[in-house]
């Protein structure tokens, strides 16, 4: 039940010795069984994605391809090796692979992104066998050393035991290298130690006493820091520049002329700060028409009154709309959305002697591996892609278009200096990605019932993952499939049903957000059901559950959170609740928020989570995430807005792109389900009810329906 699928082990394991001895497993998945790996540079039979190392000194050392990024991949993933290799969990360390870490032992090696809360999920199968396989052959080296039959031995806390003799993994990890790759069998669930326990972060004392290293803190004698200014709008070039102020700062060393705009290298960053403030440019703006989000939001509303492309069509949705007892015409505005991660974008960059070495936190180093070969004439296993943690990213470091990364290696190559560039907050904020602007158009029919028995749906904003390497799987016939609904688990109760979306294009260039597509699908989707509910004068709880008659896993986190919540019971006066449900990533969850309202004033008390991700490998860290995504989600539902006025963005830092604070927060709590369905995500499926469950809220406590984000009970039924 929680096989995601057959792996062959010849493809999947390549088995080594170290130089100073030890056993080294290199294990991955052939490149067939992911499409999106077809596409890549280089791609091999075989993608060896991360090792297993067992060292003469009985050190466990897992290096993994995926990327810690605050998801708690760092334990999660040992996990799943410490199971089946029956190791002390306090011997493990951890690391990321760099890109090139490929070597003779394992040519052309090809790495993944991360994302999509897709790691554990992916990698469940693989790492758990990779942890087999190494105990196994750590048996049978020590059989043969005790002089006993593998059968006579069993394993505990990285030792071989048979009898009264005891030998450690280390002292066999050299003999075991020379093994034959064997067949193994992976341990039933009622054997697992520790997947479905809670185990503490391994990164957590690290990061906490200061010994983690991030991308900003890269630091070597000669690294010079530099910035660079941008066109103050989107897609602006430099037509001329005087630096002659700026290189009379102390600590400037030089100003170099990039395709992106004018970089200051200095000794420390106040000093390449004050250098770029003193430049004098004039820019080359572009030629079409700059974007103010007061008319690009007028441009999409009326675009939402044309059909667009159909996404999904049943049935004569006007003829029923036209029978319904009742109707409901809504629209939504939802904005643009910065990821403002904690740690500012930033890339360390040194070019020397036919070599690039790259640190940088990003999700998808073997794509920037692959560009900055191509732009250096270099080959990809010349390029060295460290990865740092990173502090946060929610999508930001998953750029396909490498922009700070390759913006790093220009300055490199220009200047012929190793460098740390640094984007300030306020370079991202002003001038990085977003998520996209979207607006929503729903006609309902309402039948004698109560229920939706016509639904047009209409959609309106950039697609995410055009002209990416992503495209192939998610851009199908010019539909971007990660931006649109079709009716979620309540569609097969819809007789009459019409999706459609217009793909608009915008200089302001954007990318997935946290959640993707859910951040808006799900609040339309679960406001109009809350609005359904009251229409029909039903309890909005009972409403969904006449609809999720077939979803069995949606009721399951709906009614364990509503339960938990005590939905039935009376609240103190002035309190109030929203509930929503939805399924993202995989992964099915329910949230019921609580609330009170004083002159226009928002405040959240509670908020009770239920999550299905089926098997949750680390319990810890599936609560952390819900908590975390709440906390995201409610963010972006009470202040994040990014506009646009003649092209510029007006937002620069935390106090106007603000974030929820330590005072607002409310309590949370986090059930799970048990479950044994498919395993989905953790780390971005509580961002997306929270903010319609705010809204539902809020409908309770003041009678107004929310329909643009972020929340403002002033306006809250504007188009």
């Amino acid at each position: 039940m929680y096989n995601n699928g057959q792996l062959n082990r010849r493809d999947f394991l390549k088995i080594g010795t170290l130089a100073t001895g030890g056993l080294l497993i290199a294990f991955g998945v052939p490149v067939g069984a992911n499409p999106l790996l077809t596409e890549l540079p280089a791609a091999r039979a075989v993608l060896l994605n991360a090792f297993l190392r067992i060292d003469t000194d009985n050190s466990i050392h897992i290096i993994l391809s995926k990327v810690e990024m605050g998801q708690g991949i760092w334990t999660t993933l040992p996990m799943l090796i410490a199971e089946e290799l029956d190791c002390d969990w306090k011997h493990i360390q951890v690391a990321h692979s760099p890109s090139g870490i490929a070597s003779d032992f394992l040519e052309n090696v090809v790495y993944r992104s991360t994302g999509g809360s897709e790691t554990t999920t992916q990698e469940f199968d693989r790492y758990r066998m990779a942890g087999a396989t190494a105990r196994t052959m750590l048996v049978s080296a020590a059989a043969r050393k005790l002089g006993v039959q593998p059968n006579e031995c069993r394993t505990e806390n990285s030792y071989v035991i048979a009898g009264d003799h005891r030998i450690s993994y280390g002292a066999v990890a050299s003999e075991a290298a020379s093994s034959p790759t064997p067949i193994v069998t992976l341990r039933e669930p009622k054997d697992w130690k520790y997947i479905g326990k809670p185990q503490h972060r391994l990164d957590t004392p690290a990061k906490i006493d200061g010994r983690a290293t991030y991308g900003i803190d890269i630091q070597f004698p000669g690294l010079l820091t530099a910035v660079v200014a941008h066109s103050p709008v989107f897609g602006g070039t430099v037509k001329s520049f005087d630096a002659t102020q700026a290189r009379a700062f102390p600590g400037v060393r030089e100003v170099v002329q990039i395709p992106t705009g004018v970089a200051v290298l200095a000794d420390n960053f106040w000093a390449a700060k004050q250098g770029r403030d003193a430049l004098k440019i004039d820019w080359n703006p572009r030629a079409d028409p700059m974007i103010n989000s007061s008319s690009q939001r007028e441009t999409y509303n009326e675009l939402a009154r044309t059909e667009g492309q159909i996404i999904q069509r049943k049935g004569d949705v006007s003829t029923a709309l036209s029978r319904a007892t009742k109707t409901i015409d809504a629209s939504f505005y939802f904005p643009y959305l910065a990821h403002a991660p904690m740690e500012p974008l930033n890339c360390t960059v040194r070019i020397q002697a036919g070599t690039c070495e790259v640190w940088a936190g990003t999700q998808s180093h073997l794509l920037h591996q692959a560009e900055i070969a191509a732009f250096l004439g270099m080959k990809p296993e010349q390029v060295i892609v460290h990865q740092p943690f990173m502090g946060g990213s929610f999508g930001r470091r998953g750029s396909f278009s490498d922009d700070w990364i390759m913006e790093a290696v220009h300055v490199a190559k220009a200047s012929k200096k190793p460098i740390k560039l640094i984007w300030s907050r306020e370079d991202d904020i002003k001038g990085g990605y977003y998520r996209p602007v979207y607006v929503h158009r729903v006609q309902i029919g309402v039948g004698a019932d109560g229920f939706p028995m016509a639904w047009q749906h209409r959609i309106v904003g950039q697609s995410l993952f055009s002209n990416t390497p992503l495209a192939g799987l998610i851009v199908q016939k010019g539909i971007d499939y990660s931006s649109v609904t079709t009716g979620g688990p309540y569609a097969d109760t819809i007789p009459d049903q019409s999706f459609a979306l217009h793909t608009t294009t915008a200089s302001v260039p954007v990318l997935p957000w946290r959640s993707v597509g859910s951040t808006h699908t799900v609040f339309v989707m679960e406001t109009l059901i809350d609005e359904l509910a009251a229409l029909a004068e039903t309890d909005s709880v009972d409403y969904r559950r006449s609809l999720l008659t077939n979803h069995p896993r949606h009721l399951a986190v709906l009614n364990l959170a509503t339960e938990k919540a005590h939905w039935a019971s009376p609240l103190p006066k002035g309190r109030f609740r929203g509930v929503a449900v939805c399924e993202a990533m995989g992964s099915y969850v329910a949230q019921v928020v609580e609330v009170s309202v004083m002159n226009q004033s928002v405040r959240i008390h509670r908020v009770v989570c239920a999550i299905d991700c089926g098997l949750a490998v680390n319990p810890d860290g599936v609560r952390a995430q819900m908590e975390g995504g709440i906390v995201f989600g409610l963010t972006a539902a009470l202040y994040g807005e990014i506009t646009l006025e003649n092209g510029h963005v007006q937002q620069s830092n935390f106090h106007d792109y603000r974030m929820l604070r330590m005072d607002e927060m409310p309590t949370i709590e986090v059930y799970i389900v048990p479950s044994n369905g498919k395993m989905g995500g953790a780390g971005e499926p509580g961002v997306a009810p929270i903010a319609p469950a705010l809204a539902n809220a809020l409908f309770a406590a003041t009678g107004k329906r929310i329909r643009q984000l972020p929340i403002s009970l002033d306006n809250s039924g504007k188009p």
